[in-house]
């Protein structure tokens, strides 16, 4: 006890430079923490972005690209699902329910998904909570509610958007303006709840309105000499031949693998059907090179923080020799000099990661309202995770390592030449 208060004391002395140190350990133990619950938090919302759908069904490609283009709204599907495949899906004795999803048109560089009144009622994201509201309602039943629809958060915060705006939707990425649907009007009816997914980058119409707006196309180019008016396309049968995604949920998640072996054996087209799960984890490895980086960062920032305390420490060993060497002709053992110096360090380390913490929690209270709703990621609050135990410790046995280098010098210093210093 003696020791760590003549430890205290003597880093209470040196209070300046050494709070810098601790400074700088702090704010490494930080980022250390922090990106470790970032890390874990975001791959949770990442795996939950279709957390209430058992199986995502599409034309035959790699379980990731569907995915993608399916729920992230990346890449474009290189064929499409019949819908007579979709419905004969959806009888199967195990399957609850089913969404279908028409891709490929856009507006303004937000994808337009053209889907049921059931994505509404089915889709779920996060912990499955399903999609709300903010303004308006959804988009009615056709032909009543053909050329309505529903926008994301996003778009609707980025276009200035709200319930009676009307809209232009393109034909593909919009890139040209012959392709606009311009005869073909929307008005926005409804405006969802942020909740960090593509689906506050897309606009919402029934599948009966993607139809109508494609009677008069063919191979991606509007047919010469030919145009539907909307009242003409509303009074046509506008039952889509195919979809370019099925989301899939059943009655019992015991059911799944049988559902997904019937549907990647459906004998009428090839089809393949994936666990969102199991495909976000392929994805997620994908990626995993940008997360060995932040964390080899994080890791640098600590190592540099501890280099700072060693070189601290160090540094005045020089100036207090003769304070060691009294010490010593009090009667200190040379293991008690090194005990002192150790403690020294350890208690700089301890502070820093103390502080370090303490702003870790301090940032996810006062942030994770923000980041939840502005990017759907829920920072998970409360006693930290073993992973973030070990990174503490880590830091702090760092730190008792990186004093041993200035201690193991104190404890050969001699005590003639703490008496007679050099000049």
């Amino acid at each position: 006890m003696n020791l760590v208060s003549l430890a205290a004391r003597s880093a209470w002395n040196r209070r300046f430079v050494l709070a810098l140190t601790v400074a700088s350990i702090a704010l490494a133990t930080f980022l250390l923490l922090g990106l470790e619950r970032l890390r874990a938090d975001v791959r949770e919302s990442f795996s939950q972005s279709v957390s209430g759908t058992d199986l995502v069904v599409g034309a035959r490609t790699g379980g990731v690209q569907l995915m993608l283009y399916a729920v992230f709204r990346i890449g474009n599907a290189t064929a499409n699902l019949k819908m007579e495949s979709a419905d004969a899906i959806a009888r199967l004795p195990q399957v609850a329910w089913t969404v279908p999803l028409s891709l490929g048109d856009s507006h303004r560089g937000f994808a337009v998904v053209g889907t049921t009144a059931g994505f509404f009622q089915h889709f779920r994201h996060g912990d499955r909570q399903l999609l709300r509201l903010a303004a308006g309602r959804a988009f009615g039943v056709p032909p009543a509610g053909l050329y309505e629809a529903v926008v994301g958060a996003e778009v609707a915060e980025r276009l200035g958007y709200a319930p009676g705006v009307a809209v232009t939707l393109s034909h593909g990425d919009g890139a040209l303006a012959a392709n606009d649907h311009a005869d073909k009007p929307f008005t926005v009816v409804g405006v969802l709840a942020r909740t960090g997914t593509p689906v506050d980058r897309s606009v919402h119409i029934s599948l009966e309105a993607m139809e109508s707006i494609h009677l008069d196309w063919v191979a991606g180019a509007p047919l010469p000499g030919l145009r539907v008016s909307a009242e003409q396309a509303a009074a046509q049968a506008l039952r889509p031949r195919a979809v370019t995604a099925l989301l899939v949920g059943l009655k019992s998640r015991a059911a799944v693998f049988s559902v997904q072996r019937a549907v990647n054996d459906y004998r009428a087209e090839p089809l393949v059907a994936v666990l969102p799960g199991v495909a976000l984890d392929e994805l997620w490895s994908l990626v995993g090179a940008g997360e060995a980086a932040l964390r080899a960062a994080s890791a640098l920032v600590a190592l540099v923080s501890l280099a700072g305390l060693v070189a601290v420490i160090a540094a005045g060993l020089d100036g207090r020799r003769r304070e060691l060497a009294i010490l010593r002709a009090v009667g200190a053992a040379p293991r008690q000099i090194l005990a002192l110096l150790l403690l020294e360090g350890g208690l700089a380390t301890a502070a820093g990661v103390l502080m370090g913490a303490l702003a870790h929690a301090a940032v996810l209270a006062l942030a994770g309202g923000w980041v939840q709703g502005r990017y759907g990621i829920t920072l998970q609050q409360g006693w930290p995770e073993a992973a973030q135990w070990l990174v503490a410790g880590a830091v702090l046995a760092a730190g008792g390592v990186a004093s041993l280098v200035p201690a193991w010098r104190a404890y050969r210093l001699s005590l003639a030449d703490g008496l007679s210093p050099p000049v």
